[in-house]
């Protein structure tokens, strides 16, 4: 068990709105697109104050090449014998009901959640989440980046094995609960977010886009680990600026700035994949930068700000690509 540095400086009353527990989790999975499975899943269930109760993890046969095995460290052979997602199901969901899901860059983790219950034909018991990123930019965190191991170091927890399911979510439920009770001393509301089940679910792309292809991912192919750095040409004309609160169009030129949560390569990937152009520069033409930090004074978000061009945070981005238009599609 975590040892726990905060009960005595745990502020009184506590605050009555927030809630009555958490299950802070964490997911490997094959890669970021619809179709994409977990690989392995950890939960650490903590109590209101953040204390840990119990914790849980397991291996998941994806039925797939497991993608990204340089990051996650699982081979087919590991997870040849690990039991199919359905067989895990009823005992993940033992771990998260009744309680907030937390998780670093939540929208990523709920998103391969829910699809995998979606499949399974069951509905998830969660009904919120919060997200540590997001925790952190409200409490005001000093730190350099979004990624895991900066606000494990803050805390001064140590990290041991990175991108595995089970240490990620120690290190995180380590680091969560002096977040926590560092919100109560200010009184702080939490960034809690509904999540909506899926009710339905096709690994198939959407019939609108079938013929493009639209959220099918390639690149992890069976005796391939790491999918080649050379790109080829976006294959579509660039059909202008992301329009704030609409859909990325194929043929848009996405560049990338500051760190992520999510592997980098990752995300460039699932954008080439989906029909974007990623860029290594912002320009007039560039349609859309990705940022955790569009404040930071880096060249990419300078120009961005000088031309106008839209930006959103990397949660925003990977649900965008969920419902990527095809090309010809006005945007």
């Amino acid at each position: 068990m975590l040892e726990d540095r905060t009960d005595a400086a745990s502020p009184t009353p506590w605050p009555a709105a927030y809630p009555q527990g958490y299950a802070v989790v964490d997911v490997e999975t094959t890669g970021l697109a619809r179709d994409d499975r977990i690989v392995s899943a950890a939960v650490y269930q903590l109590d209101a104050r953040g204390r840990v109760e119990d914790r849980w993890y397991t291996l998941v046969n994806p039925q797939r090449d497991p993608g990204p095995v340089w990051i996650h460290g699982l081979t087919s052979e590991v997870l040849a014998d690990a039991p199919l997602f359905p067989e895990i199901a009823d005992e993940f969901a033992k771990r998260l009901d009744g309680r907030v899901l937390v998780a670093h860059n939540a929208a990523f983790d709920w998103s391969m959640i829910a699809r995998e219950y979606a499949r399974a034909r069951v509905t998830a018991p969660v009904r919120q989440r919060l997200c540590t990123i997001a925790l952190s930019k409200d409490l005001g965190l000093p730190l350099p980046n979004h990624k895991l191991e900066s606000l494990a170091a803050h805390y001064g927890v140590v990290q041991q094995r990175a991108h595995h399911a089970l240490d990620d979510a120690r290190v995180l439920a380590e680091a969560f609960r002096p977040s926590l009770h560092l919100a109560a001393e200010k009184d702080l509301r939490l960034p809690l977010l509904a999540c909506q089940p899926l009710t339905e679910w096709s690994d198939g792309p959407s019939p609108a886009a079938s013929s493009a292809r639209i959220g099918y991912q390639p690149s992890y192919r069976s005796g391939t680990w790491r999918p080649s750095r050379r790109r080829p040409a976006c294959p579509y004309p660039n059909p202008g600026r992301y329009a704030p609160g609409g859909r990325l169009v194929q043929g848009m030129r996405v560049a990338f700035s500051g760190d992520t949560s999510v592997d980098r390569e990752l995300l460039e990937d699932r954008a080439v994949e989906a029909g974007l152009h990623v860029a290594t520069s912002v320009s007039r033409l560039t349609s859309l930068l990705v940022t955790n930090d569009p404040e930071s004074p880096t060249s990419k978000t300078v120009k961005a700000r000088s031309f106008g061009t839209p930006v959103v945070d990397e949660a925003a981005f990977i649900q965008l690509l969920s419902h990527i238009a095809p090309a010809g599609t006005k945007p």
